[in-house]
């Protein structure tokens, strides 16, 4: 089943949508009173979308969900998604892929804040950057992130992995400051800079491939070894937390 979802001009384009009912199980199962919120009215689907669906689907995980047009004030499209794909060609609004357990989204733009929030499995794949709060838990959530996989292939904001407690979050690019911050199990990888990053660690993995600015001071220094036949620095920590995370640097700086 192909659902072709196009975003209809709007007069007020920066009104956001709520849309947490687009997730392929919701055409699967069929629905004929599907809606969304734009600010605090609720409206049928197709007032905001053209909507076009083509063939069946045996499972949820043949529904594909296409969405065209200028969605980037659409938020929490994918929430609680349990299979199928969802295909975004442009830019995404915050909570997308909230509380996901299975299936894939593909942004082809940049996704907003809190991308992937306390996804429990699958995989989302942004080709642009993402906001604060990338596979993070929501402010005051112990457990963020607890499985499947983010991968950013552009920059990622502040709080990037905040209390990560599972899974894989790949930032190919640049990520903000604080990434990894109170970090339980999972397993962080920043190709490109960051700043204190994993802060409170307490568990799990982590590679920075860049810089590490204001580099936290209560990690201990195990020695040299080598990733991938580089030089990097494996720390343990961070001790303020009588943790027991695994970090690997390629190059940091402690606060001047």
């Amino acid at each position: 089943m192909k659902v072709t979802l196009e975003v209809k001009p709007r007069q007020k384009p920066y009104l956001p949508i709520e849309a947490e009912g687009i997730v392929p199980r919701t055409f699967f199962e069929g629905t004929d009173s599907l809606t969304v919120f734009r600010g605090n009215k609720e409206l049928p689907l197709e007032e905001i979308f053209n909507v076009a669906i083509e063939g069946e689907a045996e499972s949820v995980d043949e529904v594909e969900i296409i969405i065209l047009g200028d969605s980037s004030r659409i938020k929490r499209v994918g929430e609680y998604m349990d299979g199928g794909r969802i295909h975004i060609t442009g830019d995404i609004g915050m909570h997308c892929g909230n509380f996901m357990s299975a299936g894939e989204i593909v942004i082809d733009g940049n996704a907003d804040a809190w991308l992937g929030r306390e996804m429990r499995g699958g995989r989302i794949r942004c080709h642009g950057s993402a906001g604060d709060y990338c596979a993070a838990g929501y402010r005051g959530e112990k457990r963020g992130m607890r499985g499947g996989t983010v991968e950013v292939f552009g920059d990622a904001g502040d709080f990037t992995a905040e209390t990560l407690a599972g899974g894989s979050v790949i930032i190919h690019g640049n990520a903000g400051d604080l990434s990894g911050v109170d970090m339980k199990e999972g397993e962080l990888t920043i190709m490109g800079d960051t700043s204190r990053a994993c802060a409170n660690m307490s568990g799990g993995m982590a590679y920075v491939h860049g810089t590490v600015n204001d580099m936290i001071p209560t990690f201990r220094k195990i020695g040299q070894e080598k990733v991938n036949g580089e030089p990097y620095t494996r720390f343990s920590g961070d001790i303020a937390n009588r943790g027991k995370g695994t970090l690997f640097i390629r190059n940091y700086k402690y606060l001047d």
